[in-house]
């Protein structure tokens, strides 16, 4: 059987996306932030990746200094880990899924920068814990990310993130296939030279914030890494 894998900070963290991934076919394998040495362990014993959502990544992985407001809960070891995987994964053309912070991964690996604070795509409750908002987005019509829910247009995302990109931030190896119609943050990348790379600025795990379509992405993800394990046992 396939194996997702799910890069997380720890286990807990990683469990909504366990949850996702359950059911559809495959198994999952939570991959925690380890020394490089491990790189190699990760990348064989996964058929997909999802990168999760979390700390932001440090701005020096970008060419910049941290910023008086953005970059906060900064976890180097995580960054370095993460950035090794994308790569790895990359050069394989191994399926990856980025959600929120991965999506963010995505464009950072690619050549791409962020925008270190973006105020109003996240609330707290009163216990000073993150939630959702939400906004309406335009998914591009003809892009991979439509083919996958179904249809492109116009449709409402949860949020949970204060940083982000735009045109001017994006990496020129990736397509921009989602906008926030309020502000023009990209809401999701894919990437033309590989066979499945997608990420996308929302919560996807959280499935009761969403339309059921959006539960195509892991399945599609699932149905790929499938794909991936066939070819790695009888080759091209």
């Amino acid at each position: 059987m396939a194996s997702v894998g799910i890069l997380a900070s720890n286990r807990n963290e990683a469990q909504k996306y366990v949850e996702a991934i359950a059911n559809r076919g495959v198994d999952s394998l939570v991959l925690e932030p380890r020394s490089l040495s491990h790189m190699s362990e990760a990348i064989n014993t996964s058929d997909a990746l999802i990168f999760t959502g979390g700390a932001d990544i440090g701005p020096n992985n970008y060419g910049e200094d941290k910023s008086e407001y953005g970059s906060f809960d900064i976890q180097e070891y995580r960054d370095k880990w993460e950035i090794a995987v994308m790569r790895a994964a990359l050069d394989m053309d191994m399926p990856v899924l980025g959600i929120c912070r991965g999506m963010q991964l995505l464009n950072v690996v690619s050549g791409g920068k962020l925008i270190q604070d973006i105020p109003d795509h996240f609330d707290k409750n009163d216990e000073d814990q993150w939630k959702s908002t939400f906004h309406q987005i335009y998914i591009s019509p003809g892009s991979k990310l439509a083919a996958i829910l179904g249809s492109g247009g116009f449709v409402k995302v949860n949020s949970q993130h204060h940083q982000g990109l735009k045109e001017s931030q994006k990496a020129s190896a990736l397509l921009a296939s989602a906008y926030s119609l309020s502000d023009g943050i990209i809401e999701a990348l894919e990437s033309p030279r590989h066979d499945w790379v997608v990420g996308v600025q929302w919560h996807n795990e959280l499935s009761h914030e969403l339309y059921r379509t959006f539960g195509n992405l892991f399945q599609a993800l699932a149905e790929r890494a499938d794909q991936f394990a066939e070819k790695r046992l009888t080759g091209p």
